[in-house]
């Protein structure tokens, strides 16, 4: 069943109704091709989920009656936020499809001494608004029950600052070969963590000092190098795997 996410201003609970505006009306009616009668799932990006039937199709809106409410519980414990040094080309867009897929809560654009791609301003609100709407579609197909927020850019200086939102941050270097990922995750007992992911070419030294300076905690990924788009998405997994989402143990 396919699943859309809305407002929660557009359920109406008492009525038993919902409202579908914007981009999902053409692609239900012009797309997938549904019609009166056909079943959808509809999210209200916090967690609550209902089975609805489609009761009536305009060119702006789509108007379900709630069928059923369904307890869903696909989120993960940990609130985990990503801050991604800007990579060239479509990696984004792959890094943040696949964040979204294995739970990560948001993911943050963080601009550094190695970044090559740059944005511009003019630019920045568009980039964003399609950098969403991929998390968006990715949401949609994982069946989350919330869709994860795209941040930034922020210089590091200021992810250093937005980072003290989070109980723990971790940042990939690959020259770190003392601290193990294994030993930390032994210890951590925390709502939220932060992780730190290079661009092209990682973080530089001064900038890694910078970060260990803010307590932020240094773990390398193994002897391999990993580009910047493996490194954010293997590091999600491992920490979501370790603290019981994606199969690992109770």
């Amino acid at each position: 069943m396919d699943r859309f996410f809305v407002d929660a201003s557009n359920i109406d609970i008492d009525k038993g109704i919902c409202i579908i505006e914007g981009e999902d009306v053409k692609h239900i009616s012009k797309v997938l091709r549904y019609g009166v009668k056909d079943k959808i799932e509809v999210c209200d990006k916090n967690n609550n989920e209902y089975i609805c039937e489609i009761i009536d199709i305009t060119k702006t809106d789509v108007t379900l009656k709630i069928l059923q409410k369904v307890s869903i519980n696909r989120e993960p414990n940990v609130k985990l936020t990503v801050y991604q040094g800007l990579p060239k080309g479509q990696k984004l867009d792959i890094i943040i499809q696949k964040l979204t897929e294995i739970g990560v809560s948001e993911i943050v654009l963080v601009t550094t001494k190695r970044s090559v791609a740059k944005i511009d301003e003019k630019k920045e609100d568009k980039k964003l608004d399609r950098w969403q709407r991929i998390a968006y579609e990715a949401a949609k197909q994982s069946k989350r029950g919330i869709i994860p927020k795209i941040k930034g850019p922020l210089t590091l200086k200021q992810s250093l600052e937005d980072m003290k939102n989070n109980d723990i941050n971790i940042v990939a270097y690959e020259n770190e070969s003392e601290n193990k990922l294994k030993n930390i995750i032994k210890n951590i007992n925390v709502s939220s963590i932060g992780i730190f992911i290079g661009p092209e070419g990682g973080f530089d030294e001064e900038e890694i000092e910078k970060l260990k300076s803010e307590n932020v905690k240094c773990v390398g990924l193994g002897p391999r190098i990993l580009r910047t788009e493996t490194a954010s998405i293997v590091l999600a997994s491992i920490l979501l795997y370790e603290l019981s989402d994606l199969g690992g143990d109770e």
